[in-house]
């Protein structure tokens, strides 16, 4: 289970042992107070106390350790509120609840199992994943692949656990079974290092621990699974329900925005192997943006063509930075570059590879309107250009300083956007800044208070980055190239993006991101309104809308769903609501009746899986996904996994020899398989472009 929160890291930018570039997280006592409060009294102290497992805390953080990732992403919700993140580690793992209870902290994360009793104590979160007990042996000790297996060897279990509860409950009345009680204050490589020494010939452990475990201790074999698959969870107290929704909230964007695509440096053949393209870009008006609920851009439009091309699904990867794009490239997070990239010597001297030239674009010096034109650089003796130090235009102005200009170079944040820089030169927080002419000239389109008063040098061509290590993408975007620069779509999408004045207005007036406000739909409030009433995010529920109906309210289907939210009469019905294409209706409507699908699943799946289970069944009906399940689980895939698993077996109801001997029949699989993904997608753009 822990692959899945393996690649939740790797959306958390947190791998393996490196620190995160956020402050360091305090440790304590709890701050040397007790606090039983809900959230608004914990706003008031500003600290959110975590507590967690000292001796978990003692051993070297490894790539997708559950104790390590709950931890960090507990820190990441206390500064998401403006809360000072206070780890509380405790010694033994049995007194967390009680800690909790008593007020000396707030929060346990600490990859907890949710079991029958602890909710008699505590309420749990949404779950974050889901854990199966299992035991586990020495790979030259003795093997069990069963309970009567163990008869005659000595099993080691953590006391005050949920192992512990397992074990009495499978294995105490077992003659022959030698329950060895270890102390809580173990962690998990304490007993498996004890495990190794001989000490007992089994142990019980998490199924998600074991994932990583596995990587680097060769000595240690799974045997079997001991227990059912129950959710893991973090733990508030039960008098704390605004701390509980606001967790919730945080936790359930948290997970559907993960990435299951790992890193990947493979060249063209492991893209269509895996059907899916991934370009980085930057959320601006010149590459990729939102107008609307619609995704749009230059770069975005033709990396679509591209994508189509090769018959793979795109994904764009929204860098944080102007400089992390091409680390990102490197690493394997995105399989190439589209942001009107300058190709320099310094950048492929990086490892990278620049496609032929697609666009060019004239470095130009902007100035606040007033300002005469300049002759020649020389003018700019006296000056300060703000500029990226990443960005091209940074060697262009350096190699002016070093020609003996008197120019002083200003450094802005690397995730300052060029037309931001703009609009600082044009109210006199900044003098000077240089621009591409084509962004240039978009701006000049929805304002008159700058304008380019010198152009350097001759026209600089811009290319789609790739890795030095993968030819044979970057052949197909030379060929892809070759058809389409300067063709009729192209000169569409550039007269759309940076010529046609009335256009630009209007993309500028309705633009969504994080400088731009705006509303993604006409339905935002409403649809915030009913998402928050049953506990979804809104954009889930706003992707979800534009699927159904691209936001238009008299939207009637082939089989008579009606309205925004595509409820069918019938289902309008039995939950007592009518008109069906009255927007506030039908928004009500299909909200509630995600949230009574998404009952319909158990809660011991991670909260992800159980919205993307809710929208299958949204489009295919619940029968039909749970039959899914089923082939699934025949197939040997996890029935508990949408994408990778059950949308395959979706996908073989289509043909009659599964979908006559389902329960439900045939299903049109292809429906609910691209359904759930657009969703998905569109989803995480809404976040991704919508947040800085």
């Amino acid at each position: 289970m822990l692959r899945g929160l393996v690649v939740f890291a790797m959306g958390l930018l947190v791998v393996g042992c490196e620190r995160s570039d956020e402050a360091p997280t305090p440790t304590g006592n709890g701050g040397g107070y007790v606090e039983t409060g809900d959230l608004p009294a914990l706003e008031s102290r500003g600290q959110l106390r975590i507590l967690v497992h000292r001796r978990a805390e003692d051993y070297l953080p490894r790539d997708g350790y559950p104790f390590d990732l709950e931890r960090q992403m507990a820190e990441r919700y206390a500064r998401s509120r403006g809360l000072e993140p206070v780890i509380v580690p405790l010694d033994d793992y049995g007194d967390l609840i009680p800690a909790l209870l008593d007020g000396r902290g707030d929060l346990i994360a600490a990859n907890m199992t949710a079991t029958a009793d602890r909710r008699d104590q505590v309420n749990f979160t949404v779950g974050l994943d889901q854990t199966r007990e299992l035991v586990v042996g020495r790979a030259d000790g003795p093997q069990a692949d069963s309970v009567e297996a163990l008869f005659g060897h000595r099993v080691g279990v953590m006391r005050d656990t949920a192992f512990w509860e397992v074990a009495q409950s499978r294995l105490a009345d077992r003659e022959g079974i030698e329950l060895i009680p270890l102390p809580a204050t173990h962690s998990s490589d304490d007993v498996l290092d004890e495990l190794a020494e001989g000490a007992f010939d089994f142990a019980i452990q998490d199924s998600n621990v074991l994932d990583v475990v596995e990587n680097y201790r060769t000595e240690l074999r799974r045997q079997f699974p001991l227990g059912d698959s129950r959710p893991l969870a973090w733990a508030v107290r039960p008098d704390n329900p605004e701390l509980e929704r606001s967790l919730n909230r945080f936790l359930t964007r948290e997970r559907l925005t993960r990435s299951e695509i790992e890193a990947h440096r493979d060249d063209l053949a492991g893209i269509r192997e895996r059907r899916v393209l991934r370009v980085i870009t930057r959320n601006n008006a010149a590459s990729y943006y939102l107008y609307r609920g619609e995704l749009v851009g230059f770069e975005y439009e033709l990396a679509k063509r591209f994508a189509d091309a090769l018959g793979v699904r795109l994904q764009m990867v929204v860098a944080r930075d102007h400089e992390d794009m091409i680390p990102m490239l490197k690493e394997g997070r995105g399989d190439m570059i589209a942001a009107f990239l300058t190709r320099t010597d310094e950048r492929e001297a990086r490892g990278i590879r620049f496609s032929r030239p697609y666009h060019y674009a004239t470095e130009t010096v902007v100035a606040r309107k007033g300002e005469a034109p300049l002759d020649s650089p020389e003018d700019l003796a006296g000056r300060t250009l703000h500029l990226r130090r990443a960005s091209s235009y940074w060697g262009t102005a350096q190699a002016l300083v070093e020609e003996g200009i008197e120019l002083e170079l200003a450094t802005v944040p690397a995730n300052m956007e060029t037309e931001e820089i703009i609009a600082r030169v044009a109210t006199g927080e900044f003098d000077l800044t240089v621009a591409d002419s084509h962004i240039l000239q978009s701006k000049m389109t929805t304002r008159d208070d700058v304008h380019g008063v010198l152009a350097l040098g001759e026209p600089v061509a811009h290319g789609w980055a790739v890795r030095e290590d993968t030819p044979r993408l970057l052949a197909a975007i030379n060929g892809f190239w070759d058809a389409e620069y300067r063709g009729l779509h192209y000169n569409i999408f550039y007269r759309r993006y940076f010529e046609d004045d009335s256009r630009i207005r209007a993309h500028r007036a309705g633009r969504i991101g994080p400088m731009d406000g705006g509303e993604l739909s006409p339905w935002d409030e409403l649809v915030r309104e009913y998402a928050e009433r049953y506990d979804f995010d809104w954009r889930l529920i706003l992707s979800q809308m534009y699927q159904e109906s691209r936001f238009d309210p008299e939207a009637v289907s082939w089989v008579g769903a009606r309205g925004l939210m595509q409820v069918m009469p019938r289902t309008g019905r039995e939950l007592g609501m009518s008109p069906l294409d009255d927007p506030e209706v039908s928004v009500h409507a299909g909200t509630r009746y995600m949230d009574w699908l998404r009952d319909r699943f158990p809660d011991r799946l991670p909260v992800d899986e159980r919205t993307w289970f809710s929208l299958a069944a949204y489009n295919a009906g619940i029968g039909h996904v749970r039959d899914a399940r089923r082939l699934a689980a025949s197939k040997g895939w996890d029935p508990d996994r949408w994408f990778g698993n059950v949308e395959e077996a979706m996908l073989l109801l289509s043909e009659p020899r599964y979908h006559q001997q389902a329960r439900h029949g045939y299903v049109r699989g292809r429906e609910p398989y691209h359904y759930v993904r657009h969703i998905r997608d569109r989803y995480r753009a809404y976040v991704s472009l919508t947040e800085d």
